[in-house]
């Protein structure tokens, strides 16, 4: 069973960068045909799509987050990871990371709610 756990602040201040780590169990991040997303979520403003980084370590990234992305992993722990810079308060969301593939993204983690605030 495949299972998906994110790691990382709930508090960033403004300006500062935001660092979240998705660690995946069940297996390996490197499997073919895997893509690995970031998505964010809110109330008012429902998905947005941050990016992603695929099996063979490929990175897309959505265009309106582009210079702020960028998404990282670590196959010896399997492990990718997020950082989103320029942090301000309308980046507060749920973040969360999923696993895409054949079946669309069948899994995701839990979520972590990001506050930006001084």
């Amino acid at each position: 069973q495949v299972q998906l756990q994110e790691s990382g602040p709930g508090l960033v201040k403004p300006s500062q960068t935001l660092s979240l780590t998705c660690t995946v169990s069940g297996g390996p991040i490197t499997t073919s045909a895997h893509y690995w997303p970031w998505i964010r979520q809110s109330p008012g403003k429902g998905l947005e799509y941050i990016g992603h980084i695929a099996y063979s370590g490929r990175t897309y990234y959505s265009p309106s987050l582009k210079s702020r992305t960028s998404i990282s992993r670590d196959t010896s722990t399997n492990q990718f990871t997020l950082q989103l810079s320029s942090m301000t308060p309308e980046d507060t969301d749920i973040y969360c990371c999923a696993r895409a593939g054949d079946n669309g993204m069948a899994y995701w983690s839990e979520g972590t709610l990001v506050t930006v605030s001084s």
